[in-house]
């Protein structure tokens, strides 16, 4: 088995020895600053490439959401906090309800913080925790894997494909020879890490740029932003109620006390205290409005 994973890593571009950094173990420390920092101005651009793939996993995240279905990211050690990090920031970012849009990482939870090697070698661990999930072809699964060989995130993707639930690998090396066919695939290729096999770095930000981009350009798509602000952000803290006020004067022009008095009026939510104050309705319109254009405040502020 052994022999059979060195075969599979030694010519992953993500596993080879960078040539730019070959005496980084030798150089100052503002040297190997710059170096890394050379290195990662490598990202952006790589990953500018993928857009149109990324265009693709959009429209296969939007339509399951819009679908009933839910978003679920899968992945090992860095690429599965990732995972959970973008899904654990949707629900007060943009209002998501925890249960459409979430993160699975291989060993549960625990190993969020603190790594548990071997787990990602369980091929059967990937399909079982979307078992548990009750995964269905309505959901959109994201697979995340730098290498494009972890087997945990191939089970769990191959499980996918099998009950036809839309599918989505994310990797960080060429795209030939894939194990499976996902619907969409997205490889930035950003060539060898500072240090050999270090993925948390140049392929980690990657695949954290790429998942800011699914989620966000997402839920833009879903009505959650209207302009650049995030107005379906809950208020369940101080300073995400005060942002929301904020959010409030900004798009209307009303001081602080006002926008305080109808962000109370609309029960904590923006959108509605928009269409209050900028449409001149009441509570009850608000709602009947947002309820109509799928919660677009710009079509709601539209609509006669």
């Amino acid at each position: 088995m052994s022999k059979k994973v060195f075969e599979e890593i030694k010519s992953l571009i993500t596993e080879s020895p960078n040539p730019e950094t070959e005496n980084i173990d030798s150089k100052s420390t503002k040297k190997i600053l710059e170096l890394i920092n050379k290195e990662d101005q490598k990202i952006a651009k790589e990953v500018k490439k993928t857009i149109p793939q990324i265009v693709k996993g959009v429209d296969l995240i939007v339509s399951s959401l819009k679908g009933g279905g839910r978003l679920f990211y899968i992945g090992a050690g860095t690429s599965g906090r990732l995972g959970v990090l973008d899904s654990a920031e949707c629900p007060p970012t943009f209002g998501t309800d925890p249960k459409k849009i979430s993160g699975i990482i291989a060993g549960g939870y625990k190993t969020l913080v603190r790594s548990k090697e071997g787990v990602e070698d369980d091929f059967s661990s990937g399909e079982e925790d979307l078992k548990k999930r009750n995964l269905n072809k309505c959901d959109v699964v994201v697979g995340i894997a730098a290498s494009r060989r972890t087997p945990y995130v191939l089970g769990a993707l191959k499980y996918a494909k099998k009950i036809k639930a839309k599918t989505i690998f994310l990797f960080c090396n060429p795209s030939s020879q894939l194990e499976i066919k996902p619907d969409v695939v997205i490889s930035p290729v950003l060539g060898p890490e500072v240090i050999a096999g270090s993925t948390r770095m140049k392929a980690g930000t990657a695949q954290k740029l790429i998942l800011n981009m699914l989620s966000t350009c997402a839920m833009i798509k879903l009505g959650k932003v209207y302009k650049n602000l995030m107005v379906d952000l809950q208020a369940k803290s101080k300073k995400l109620e005060e942002r929301s006020k904020r959010i409030i004067m900004i798009l209307t022009g009303l001081d602080y006390e006002k926008a305080g008095v109808y962000l109370k009026k609309a029960d904590g939510k923006v959108k509605k205290a928009l269409l209050m104050i900028l449409a001149k309705v009441d509570k009850k319109e608000a709602e009947k409005r947002l309820k109509k254009s799928m919660g677009f405040v710009r079509e709601a502020l539209e609509e006669k």
